[in-house]
């Protein structure tokens, strides 16, 4: 394959179906490492020239960010899923018209978000019991990352479409820039100019930008596919009801997910400043762990997407074996590299031994459970990318809600001691590896109900 050759849209309908699946998904895997890259940079910084508490309010962040961002990525996933089966139909007027639908909708997402965020995020952090001595500096993060949302949006829009007709290593590059960028900025705004952790949100926001600026033009030379102009970027009523009837249910999962998340965090929040901020380097080392899952979750989206419009129901079977297959091998490898090397990754967040020996014991805890969770990721990206998007909702409530939540508060309560008043930290972890596991049960007995066939039919 010539280098030219790779940063093109892709036609998944034809060839080896593993042979596709990778070639998307390695691209699309690094862009997806680079993106983690904003917010383990944003860490790590803060951690080592600021301290511990700098780096726990900017982990306690996070839930309330991915709270108000969920429906924003439910119909972001609902835009590449609609703009693959366009491309995989050859159907360049409704490439062209959910295309400029997507955009569109992303800009009435910016402004409602840039209005409610600033508004809401003191009470939430209020609500949540974060501690007084980093709940300013978690407003300060979010209340920037707020005001500067229309790049993260655009890029995430963008780069979805381009993932969606096959293109990943255009938006991989565009990311490894902004990523690059973003780190350079971390540090000058950082530990030159000393703005600590509103230093970070300034800089992630300014890097989301330039990468948005690099995806659009991009896809406006996609001239021969598709047009895009200002002309075309406007809400065409029928496409947009099939892009959030699509999308809707993806942002409920990621709702649910950061409202759980939420929950936690409570308990979290409860158990002092040490375990919160062991909380946000393992979340940190678990969003590189996730990335291979997510990333063959919606490679698989994008791969069913693309051959259910061509009407290639027999590829998409073939899909799923060599999918499993592929996410089976790499989450294994990871869930190997967490349990050997864990003392290692969490040094460099951290110089506080009590720490990095709490946290490697907890990501031990919770380590097979990526496993269980390749599997839910590519069966949920099979169903999403026929259309069923309500099937991998359901799957996640009842994962986060019904099993994690519990689990994790019955175990507290059952390990209180004199050294963790509130409940031992297992109790976090080992309810996310609790739900993970049933998580994957669960998603096993709905594939093979096959409501996701009937969407194909």
């Amino acid at each position: 394959m010539s280098l030219k050759s790779m940063f093109v849209a892709r036609d998944m309908t034809e060839g080896s179906p593993s042979k596709r699946i990778l070639e998307f998904s390695i691209p699309m895997l690094l862009g997806n490492v680079a993106q983690q890259l904003y917010n383990t940079a944003d860490s790590v910084i803060v951690g080592h020239y600021v301290g511990d508490n700098a780096l726990a309010a900017v982990g306690s962040a996070s839930p309330i960010l991915n709270l108000l961002l969920a429906l924003f990525v439910g119909i972001s996933t609902g835009a590449g899923i609609v703009v693959s089966q366009a491309y995989g139909a050859k159907d360049r007027k409704r490439l062209t018209l959910s295309i400029g639908t997507c955009l569109a909708l992303s800009l009435v997402a910016t402004v409602v978000i840039m209005i409610i965020g600033p508004m809401i995020t003191m009470p939430m952090l209020e609500l949540l019991g974060t501690p007084e001595s980093i709940i300013y500096w978690c407003s300060d993060y979010l209340k920037i990352y707020f005001y500067g949302i229309l790049g993260f949006f655009m890029y995430n829009m963008l780069s979805g479409i381009l993932r969606g007709m096959g293109d990943s290593a255009s938006a991989l590059v565009y990311l490894l820039i902004a990523a690059a960028l973003n780190v350079v900025l971390d540090i000058i705004f950082v530990a030159n100019f000393g703005l600590g952790v509103p230093g970070v949100a300034l800089a992630t926001v300014i890097s989301q930008a330039i990468s948005a600026v690099f995806c659009y033009i991009k896809l406006v030379k996609m001239s021969d596919t598709f047009d895009l102009g200002p002309k075309t970027i406007r809400i065409d009523g029928p496409m947009a009801k099939n892009i959030i009837k699509i999308g809707v249910p993806s942002g409920i999962t990621q709702a649910i997910m950061a409202m759980a998340g939420m929950v936690v965090l409570n308990l979290t929040n409860a158990m002092g400043e040490m375990v919160i901020a062991c909380n946000v380097i393992i979340m940190r080392v678990d969003g590189f762990a996730m990335m291979p899952n997510f990333t063959f979750g919606q490679a698989m989206s994008v791969y069913t997407g693309q051959n259910v419009g061509a009407n290639r129901p027999d590829r998409v079977q073939d899909g799923v074996k060599e999918g499993l297959k592929i996410a089976l091998a790499f989450s294994t490898a990871i869930t190997l590299i967490l349990v050997l090397f864990g003392k290692v990754l969490f040094g460099f967040f951290t110089n506080t031994p009590e720490l990095i020996e709490l946290a490697t014991k907890m990501i031990r805890v919770m380590a097979v459970g990526y496993i269980c969770v390749s599997v839910t990721q590519i069966l949920g990206g099979v169903m999403r990318g026929c259309g069923d998007t309500l099937t991998p909702m359901w799957v996640s409530m009842i994962q986060t809600i019904l099993l994690r939540v519990p689990f994790a508060y019955i175990v507290a309560a059952l390990t209180k001691s004199a050294e963790f008043p509130h409940g031992h930290p297992v109790a976090l972890f080992g309810s996310l590896l609790f739900s993970w596991s049933m998580g994957m049960v669960i998603s096993i007995i709905a594939f093979r109900m096959g409501k996701w066939k009937r969407k194909i039919l």
